[in-house]
């Protein structure tokens, strides 16, 4: 059994220990609420967008499909750990999706952890790209979808799929995969858009080809605030049940401090009686 003195220092470590993992889950949950009206007052002009261009044809787009570039896959994780299992559950992913590909591939990691781990398993992921997580300005954003715009424009890529951590709730966070290029709007927008017909001014070639890109630039956006979102709540998660664990175990060891510290002054007074009748 542990003495008294090692007892009490137990328990002022795991005393400190919950200060931190308490701080850090209040952090996270403002990160997560930052990320959620982020990602809430995006999503409107993301939704117009889509329904509008649902409605033209893009034929600059579907004739990249067959274009013999490599397979680009961008994949997000975190820049630091202490958030349970999502960089895991999401590098798992990225693996998987190499290796379903038929094609050569060029990965691209954004996140440190993503980097790191792929580099380990021989993956060459170029520059850093860990600048685009934890609430990277639009500007960045934008540059590094315009780069990914450009790869595939000019052949160098023949698809480019995005793979990270879709937040769906607190307690669910969810490894996707999607295709980012070449675009193509989802089934329900289309069938909700495609029920009238429209006269466009100018040529509908020519709206695609101004907002398209912008488009895109909202899709990748959505996809580094989705990541973002489902990290924090990972997070969160994890610090709180670090904080319960602590609450349990600092139980258990006041218990087992109290219950020493019983036992020696008992046996001190059974000295003091048993001295007495001497």
């Amino acid at each position: 059994m542990a003495s008294l003195r090692e007892t009490k220092d137990r328990i002022a470590s795991v005393k400190n220990t919950l200060k931190i993992t308490s701080a850090m889950k209040l952090v996270s949950s403002a990160k997560l609420h930052k990320a959620q009206k982020a990602i809430e007052g995006m999503r409107p002009y993301e939704r117009e967008l889509e329904g509008i261009l649902s409605r033209i044809k893009s034929p600059e787009f579907e004739s990249k499909e067959g274009s013999k570039g490599k397979v680009a896959i961008v994949a997000f994780a975190s820049n630091s750990s202490l958030c349970g299992a999502f960089n895991n559950n999401i590098i798992r992913k990225t693996l998987e999706v190499i290796k379903d590909q038929e094609e050569e591939v060029c990965v691209i990691a954004v996140g440190r952890k993503m980097a790191e781990a792929l580099r380990k398993r021989g993956y060459d992921c170029g520059e850093d790209n860990s600048k685009l997580v934890n609430f990277a300005p639009y500007k960045d954003v934008a540059e590094f979808a315009d780069k990914l715009n450009a790869g595939f424009y000019s052949g160098e890529f023949s698809k480019v799929i995005l793979v990270y951590n879709r937040f769906e709730s607190l307690a669910h966070q969810v490894p996707t995969e999607e295709q980012y290029l070449p675009y193509k709007a989802p089934k329900t927008v289309v069938e909700e858009n495609n029920e009238e017909e429209y006269i466009f001014e100018p040529e509908a070639s020519k709206i695609a080809e101004e907002m398209l890109p912008q488009l895109l630039k909202l899709k990748f956006y959505a996809a580094v605030l989705d990541s973002e979102a489902a990290e924090q709540a990972a997070r969160t998660i994890a610090m709180q049940t670090a904080s319960d664990n602590g609450d349990r175990l600092l139980t258990e060891l006041t218990l087992e401090y109290n219950k020493g510290r019983q036992q020696k002054i008992t046996a001190e007074i059974l000295d003091l009686v048993g001295g007495m009748s001497q």
